[in-house]
């Protein structure tokens, strides 16, 4: 079981950064002399953490702390800067961005991901702050999932990249979310094109990982996204076809040679999401699939890794590692069930 000790140094991550509105990396296209703005006006919510999606995912972190570490010695300042951020006036803000001309492909489909991943956060707890602070997001919520109605149709080949442009990724927590809500029209969509992209892949080359500066395997965020679509049985004979064994390359946890280097310092998220991934693969097989312990094995190495490095005092790491970290381990946690 996850502990206090445990989830307060990601907390107070997450807390830092999405206050700090500088450096930032904003993804906003100038249109004219006139469309300048600084992080705060574009993005009242989500202005800090460097980029939108790290601001967003650092808010489904603390939602996700207050929700089960109500006691925390920083829950209080927690739920203040919570209050602060996602106010009806912020959000709408938020969700209007997206409808301007120019921006319905922003931050997609990472950053759509994680925002469905904060609204199912939100939308499942009873507490008081919480309940509005959903209903606040609704309008982004419901922007972000026309977007997705809109696009992946026209979406004909998926990207098997390991950075923020992957296809695999940006279906699974949308998918989660549509379930979860039961809205069946955009769940049958992100099903149905998940299995038009992957359910035919075979051999693959797992060996060529990791890139250079990847945050996730390409090859398990597809797997990923799999176990989620196929029953188990199907899983474990998709996953025969796709990835008949683990390579070194991929069972060694990534080195990081330089942890001020924003995209170097990836690697160490590569870790943490290697770790999600196998966790939840290990406990999606069905129990007499031996590749359970194996996954189990290689994840907790990878985990370990991982947070051996969490804290490393520069920013190009720490605006958005916590969330990697605690995706690693509310999946560790899982699997042990």
């Amino acid at each position: 079981m996850l502990t206090s000790a445990q989830i307060q140094p990601l907390a107070a991550l997450a807390l830092s950064a999405v206050q700090r509105e500088y450096p930032n990396a904003p993804q906003h296209v100038v249109m004219h002399a006139q469309d300048v703005f600084l992080p705060r006006t574009l993005h009242p919510a989500f202005y800090g953490s460097f980029d939108w999606h790290s601001a967003v995912h650092g808010h489904w972190l603390l939602v996700w702390v207050l929700r089960r570490f109500p006691d925390l010695s920083i829950a209080g300042e927690i739920r203040r800067v919570l209050n602060a951020h996602l106010t009806s006036e912020n959000l709408q803000t938020e969700a209007d961005y997206f409808r301007q001309p120019g921006r319905s492909g922003f931050e997609r489909p990472y950053g759509w991901a994680w925002a469905l991943k904060l609204a199912l956060e939100l939308g499942q707890w009873a507490d008081a702050d919480g309940q509005s602070w959903r209903k606040h997001f609704q309008p982004l919520a419901q922007v972000i999932e026309s977007l997705y109605l809109q696009w992946l149709p026209k979406q004909t080949y998926p990207l098997r990249s390991g950075a923020h442009g992957n296809t695999a990724f940006g279906l699974s927590f949308a998918l989660d979310y549509a379930r979860a809500h039961g809205h069946t029209e955009l769940s049958a969509l992100i099903h149905q094109r998940s299995r038009d992209y992957f359910l035919m892949d075979k051999d693959y080359p797992a060996a060529w990982e990791p890139s250079g500066s990847d945050f996730f395997s390409a090859c398990l965020v597809e797997a990923d996204l799999m176990r989620r679509v196929l029953p188990a049985d199907e899983l474990a004979a998709w996953l025969t076809g796709f990835l008949p064994q683990l390579p070194p390359s991929l069972t060694t946890p990534a080195t990081v040679s330089d942890r001020s280097d924003g995209q170097l310092v990836h690697l160490d998220g590569l870790n943490f999401s290697r770790a999600y991934c196998l966790f939840n693969l290990a406990h999606a097989l069905p129990a007499s699939d031996t590749r359970r312990a194996t996954f189990r094995a290689v994840a907790e190495k990878h985990l370990e890794a991982g947070l051996a490095n969490l804290l490393s005092g520069d920013f190009m790491g720490e605006h958005w590692l916590a969330t990697f970290a605690l995706l690693a381990l509310e999946a560790s946690e899982e699997s042990a069930d």
